[in-house]
């Protein structure tokens, strides 16, 4: 029957993602865990502390890796990193950040992390495919800072309109504006 905090925060993330926190009473929550509502608190003081909890525990950048950057190949460097990303959150969990960090500063924060690691990786991965290009920062970090907004929001815009982002002509496309 498995784990109840696991159960209760595996019917959290679905009805968060369906319905949005705030459309999700704690009640439902609890019938489609299959326990008791009262034990939810048990679990969690606030129903905040779901959210809380669901954010920080399923969304998470693994530790860095070694980036596979092959010098004067800036978007064969960035495709490979998107293959080999270190993102770990479900479609669902990527639709409840989006939807709750402009209402939930925990969220909000936690979007913004991963985000930054994100940004931070690819721009590490640009400068380690263009060792020229390290003079032009400015430039880097807003190629970087695409790059990780596309692969952040991608699941997020195929959930909502069955449009997939081929995060390689993304790469190709940032590789073209730093030449």
């Amino acid at each position: 029957m498995g784990d109840v905090r696991t159960r209760i925060l595996d019917a959290a993330e679905e009805l968060f993602a369906g319905s949005g926190f705030e459309a999700t009473p704690t009640a439902v929550i609890a019938k489609l865990a299959k326990v008791p509502k009262g034990l939810i608190f048990d679990y969690f003081p606030h129903k905040v502390d779901v959210l809380v909890a669901l954010v920080n525990e399923r969304t998470h950048i693994e530790e860095a890796r070694e980036i596979d950057a092959v010098p004067g190949d800036p978007a064969g460097t960035l495709a490979r990193l998107a293959r080999g990303l270190p993102l770990r959150a479900s479609p669902a969990m990527r639709r409840i950040l989006f939807r709750e960090a402009d209402t939930h500063g925990s969220v909000k924060e936690r979007l913004g992390r991963l985000n930054g690691e994100l940004i931070r990786r690819a721009r590490f991965a640009l400068e380690l495919a263009q060792p020229g290009a390290r003079g032009d920062a400015a430039r880097l970090e807003v190629a970087a800072a695409m790059f990780a907004a596309v692969l952040l929001y991608q699941e997020n815009l195929w959930q909502l309109t069955g449009h997939q982002i081929d995060p390689d002509a993304v790469a190709e496309l940032i590789a073209h504006s730093l030449v």
